[in-house]
């Protein structure tokens, strides 16, 4: 760093970023459907899931948003899902129809990934009754093979889902989050004021298990849910993180439940898994009660090469902030400055992002009330509430900085779900949200304190094309970043999937560790910053500018 470029740093006040609401301009034209018409089903309060994803390989991101539906016997208008092709001058174009995504039925999340290793991302959509696996043919367009690939015969009421190679055969399989056991025949009577019916909350229900499905290698996927330990009952889920809490090389699973206690599966490397929450230290709060669960981040927050978690909550609950201590984990919100913050919000989407690309993980969150009713409460919550976006200092504390960004961003908003993906290629990410009933939100990042990034556009050859698992580590003048590929996290939602790195004003980074899903190791040195870079398994780099 030059004597000058220091004395720059120095001198910017806060934290020089700003969110720029882009929404309108960029051509997003998009209002959530829930299907309301009074009798206050409980999948109306969850909202859409969205994600990032390059679906035509274009080399520029692209944003699909989840949609609902009308209710049997309702009809209102109808809704499908939405999918904007990135015209790559900052706005986008409606391409729903000629994608074949002109599908109308109950949405809830998204995963994306490229199950069947052929280099295009492909959807598993969840919602009400039936999920839709939806494969990219790359013409541009998807077709249904949700019967074809043996996933036809389960519906339920599912949320978010996750790809992952829990076996490691180089095959992404499929972990999808389930509710509670609904349906507008079993709905249930609530009432805040004892006279006219409200949302009820997840105790009104019986749990149901979530769902395991292993990649077959040939298309089709095989339900082994209960072989590999994960069948549960009494689980209310809705958020999944892939992570490696004991760092073995495999991947395990934080569930984040609703009303129910937290679930931590333990990868066992044998087809199964082991739950260890309790034991881990997650399940519950501290007091000893579970809470309302929604959505759920992990990330190397600390620095310290182990990845902790994010978990979003309902009001008066707090988000957690659970710290890696190698065999379990703290949760550290009261003492970082975020429990209070997060008090009176109840939030939905989460990540891990360095906003400022300061070289340390900043976390947002998205908030919003379930029941439009509180409004009429006394000294109730907020139906529509504002994010937090909190700056992490580096030195154990995150202060929130949503009022200080601009764009309208810390304007009440009933949120759900949440994406990041770098749409306009400037090095830093985008932010992506939804509202439950509304319009969907595109927020440009403008870091303007002139930090640099770099990032990491993994391909798998052994390993999963999408190289989902894969840690990418570097070591900067502040020791080391960790980031690891991963499809899902936040609430419903996907992000970009390449690892970005922010390195302040550092201009290349002193080494950089690849480590593949299958355990194969890359290494390589002395990166200039401030471009992404191609990784194909056992070979060197490319760089390829961001523009």
């Amino acid at each position: 760093m030059t004597r000058r470029e220091l004395l720059f740093a120095l001198a910017a006040p806060g934290p020089r970023l700003q969110l720029v609401d882009v929404t309108r301009a960029a051509g997003l034209n998009f209002t959530h459907h829930t299907g309301a018409f009074g009798s206050r089903y409980l999948p109306e309060t969850l909202g859409p899931g969205c994600a990032f994803l390059d679906y035509d390989n274009d080399g520029w991101l692209d944003v699909l948003l989840v949609n609902g539906q009308d209710w049997p016997g309702h009809p209102k208008r109808r809704a499908t899902l939405q999918l904007y092709k990135n015209n790559r001058n900052g706005t986008f174009t409606d391409v729903t129809k000629a994608a074949g995504l002109d599908i109308s039925f109950y949405g809830l999340g998204v995963a994306v990934a490229d199950f069947n290793n052929d280099g295009f991302p492909d959807l598993y959509v969840t919602g009400v009754g039936q999920n839709r696996l939806l494969r990219n043919t790359g013409r541009g367009t998807f077709v249904d093979v949700t019967a074809a690939a043996g996933l036809g015969n389960r519906t339920g009421f599912s949320t978010s889902a996750v790809w992952l190679d829990y076996d490691r055969d180089g095959h992404l399989d499929l972990f999808v989050c389930n509710y509670v056991r609904w349906s507008p025949e079993s709905d249930v009577f609530c009432s805040l004021d004892g006279k006219a019916k409200s949302y009820c909350t997840p105790e009104a229900y019986r749990g149901t298990t979530c769902w395991l499905f292993r990649n077959k290698g040939n298309g089709t996927f095989e339900d082994v849910t209960a072989k590999s330990g994960l069948f549960d009952a009494s689980s209310k889920s809705l958020g999944v993180a892939m992570l490696d809490y004991d760092q073995d090389g495999w991947p395990d699973l934080f569930v984040a439940n609703d009303t129910q206690p937290n679930k931590l599966y333990r990868n066992n490397r044998d087809g199964t898994f082991r739950e260890m929450a309790v034991r881990a230290g997650v399940a519950f709060a501290e007091d000893g009660r579970a809470r309302a669960g929604m959505g759920v981040d992990a990330g190397d927050f600390r620095r310290t090469g182990r990845e902790g978690l994010a978990v979003t909550n309902f009001d008066n609950e707090m988000i957690g902030l659970y710290e890696s201590t190698g065999t379990g984990f703290v949760d550290r919100a009261a003492e970082t400055g975020i429990a209070a913050a997060s008090r009176t919000t109840l939030g939905f989407g989460c990540l891990f992002f360095d906003a400022d690309l300061d070289g340390h993980l900043d976390l947002l969150a998205v908030n919003g009330h379930i029941d439009d009713s509180v409004r009429n409460l006394a000294r109730g919550p907020a139906y529509a509430q504002p994010p937090h976006l909190f700056l992490n200092d580096g030195k154990g504390k995150f202060r929130d900085i949503s009022g200080e960004v601009g764009g309208g961003f810390r304007e009440p908003k009933v949120g759900r779900g949440l994406a990041l993906g770098d749409f306009d290629r400037d090095g830093d990410l985008d932010v992506l949200l939804t509202t439950n009933g509304g319009p969907a939100y595109l927020y440009r990042n403008d870091v303007g304190n002139g930090h640099r990034s770099i990032r990491f556009r993994l391909e798998g050859r052994t390993s999963n094309r999408d190289a989902i698992g894969a840690v990418v580590q570097v070591e900067d003048e502040g020791g080391w970043q960790m980031r690891r590929i991963r499809s899902g996290s936040s609430y419903l939602s996907s992000s970009m999937l390449a690892a970005t790195f922010g390195v302040g004003l550092q201009t290349a980074v002193k080494r950089v560790v690849v480590r593949w899903p299958n355990g194969r190791v890359d290494e390589f040195k002395g990166l200039p910053t401030g471009v992404t870079y191609h990784c194909v398994e056992g070979q060197a780099p490319v760089a390829l500018n961001y523009r």
